[in-house]
């Protein structure tokens, strides 16, 4: 269990490692094809958490704050509230597969944290493909990075 736990940190810690490299100007950054900006992909990212944590264990939402089309979304606010519903996801991981189920979320808690897995993979790619198509240069170093969970 403690390698899911940590798996699930470290793919929290790419997202941040990617928001960090960002100019502040990229969250406003927008596919061709429209959709969610940059930021707005990021903060659906943890609303979709706090979702799940709403259906699965609410008492794990206790300081978190869904991010929503009024807030001003920066990468500070990103940064801590990504955090804090990593941390609220770990906790309902660990209980989990202490119990051997997530409520609401059927076969197992594995499946439960490989379906987060590819939710997130999926929004960071589309976060990529946003900030190529509007014209933000995302350094090789941070592409790279991106897969290096052996040191994120």
């Amino acid at each position: 269990m403690q390698d899911i736990i940590d798996s699930w940190h470290i793919n929290n810690r790419i997202h941040l490692y990617l928001l960090q490299s960002l100019e502040p100007a990229a969250l406003e950054a927008r596919s061709s094809s429209k959709g969610r900006t940059v930021g707005e992909q990021f903060a659906h990212m943890h609303n979709v958490r706090l979702m799940w944590l709403k259906a699965a264990a609410p008492d794990l939402l206790e300081g978190l704050t869904k991010l929503d089309k009024e807030t001003r979304i920066e990468k500070a606010v990103l940064e801590t509230e990504l955090n804090r519903s990593a941390d609220a996801v770990a906790a309902l991981l660990e209980r989990g597969y202490n119990d051997g189920r997530i409520k609401g979320f059927k076969p197992h808690p594995s499946a439960f944290f490989a379906y987060l897995i590819s939710h997130e993979g999926h929004h960071r790619g589309q976060i990529m493909l946003s900030l190529k198509q509007a014209g933000f240069k995302t350094d090789q170093k941070v592409q790279f990075g991106l897969w290096e969970w052996g040191v994120r």
